[in-house]
């Protein structure tokens, strides 16, 4: 089997701080697809097993196809003949102890989110109207006043403020607006207007942001699966104020639900081929020379003049002269895409490997 690592392990005993996706990392060269190598079945995947610190996962070379199986573990060993393909079984331990499929603490903030909101949505919801001392900004422990808080409304909220529009940028439709979680507050006092606390300030909090009811959150078992049909969309955006996404990078894409992407699908992020120009006029040895007293200089080729009339789009590819000629480079993979949660329109993903640069506006497709 091809996607087995060359060094990959007999036997592992599963770790504190492990993550599947990791483990399987070990032994398979593509980790996504670790659910094919533990054979489970469509109702398997749908409702995953949990495997805890102190398992043994084992590597069964023996059959046509290698597979992988799961044995409790605990530090003692067990023998062959109690080793169990992957089942559902019943265990007495906490749910928060089992190894996770990728990252919580990467993926966390954005599961009680909303994310994404219809346009306009924001627009009725109650609002930050002043601040503790007419402050400019408040921060975690500062009063804030809030019109449109009822008696009998929730306690805890959460902060938000409008941020970017989403547009497909090849149809231009405006898919939604993002809603940027910038805090967390408790209500102190109902009334008109109700006093708030701020709890926790992942920014600064400013007059007009907005608020919604805190929602709780648990972090789902994924199971990691290539999509059944062919889906292919871009790079919308990337969390944080960076350029460069890289590992771990949270990025919202251009499909949602109605485009049949689902919770646990990878994706493979393809980075654009470049456009490269390619010098057609073989080179003049008066060109390349030139002769001086103090001997032989290299001077570069002169600049042949354009007779292409440029283009009036400033998007648009620069001219090419009669002596060059233009080259389309391929595209190339660039790394894994794993969603993590899902809208009608948009989803968002979470980095799990990169091996090229990555960037927005870049390809997504099923690998």
């Amino acid at each position: 089997m091809n996607d087995l690592q060359a060094d990959a392990p007999s036997e592992y005993t599963v770790q504190k701080g492990d993550t599947l996706w990791a483990i399987s990392g070990k032994f398979l060269k593509e980790p996504w697809k670790w659910p094919q190598v533990w054979q489970m079945n469509r109702d398997q995947i749908k409702n995953p097993h949990l495997i805890y610190p102190g398992d043994i996962i084992r590597l069964d070379r023996s059959g046509a196809y290698p597979s992988l199986s799961l044995a409790g573990g605990g530090g003692a060993a067990v023998a062959a003949g109690n080793v169990v393909r992957l089942q559902p079984r019943t265990r007495q331990e906490a749910l928060s102890g089992a190894v996770p499929t990728i990252p919580g603490s990467a993926i966390g903030p954005f599961l009680s989110q909303p994310l994404i909101v219809e346009t306009g949505a924001m627009d009725n919801l109650p609002r930050i109207v002043a601040t503790e001392e007419e402050r400019v900004v408040v921060g975690a422990g500062n009063i804030a006043y809030v019109s449109g808080l009822n008696t009998g409304d929730p306690v805890s909220w959460q902060v938000f403020r409008p941020g970017a529009a989403l547009t497909d940028p090849e149809t231009g439709e405006v898919l939604g607006l993002e809603a940027v979680h910038v805090g967390d507050a408790r209500v102190k006092r109902f009334g008109s207007p109700s006093t708030i606390e701020v709890t926790r300030a992942r920014q600064e909090i400013n007059t007009g942001d907005r608020l919604m009811p805190a929602r709780e959150s648990s972090f789902p078992s994924y199971i990691p699966r290539a999509p059944d049909k062919l889906i292919r969309g871009a790079i919308l955006s990337v969390s944080g104020s960076v350029v460069d996404i890289s590992q771990y990078s949270i990025v919202a894409i251009n499909r949602g639900s109605r485009d049949g992407v689902e919770v646990g699908h990878v994706l493979a992020t393809i980075r654009r081929g470049d456009q490269a120009v390619r010098n057609n006029r073989p080179p003049l040895i008066g060109d390349l020379f030139s002769f001086s007293g103090k001997g032989m200089d290299v001077k570069p080729n002169p600049v042949v003049p354009d007779t292409v009339v440029a283009s009036a789009d400033p998007k648009a590819p620069a001219p090419v002269s009669p002596a060059q000629q233009a080259l389309q480079l391929p595209d190339e993979r660039s790394g894994i895409l794993f969603i993590f949660r899902t809208f009608e329109k948009v989803s968002y993903g979470i980095i799990m490997k990169a091996v090229r640069p990555i960037s927005v506006g870049d390809i997504v497709q099923t690998p």
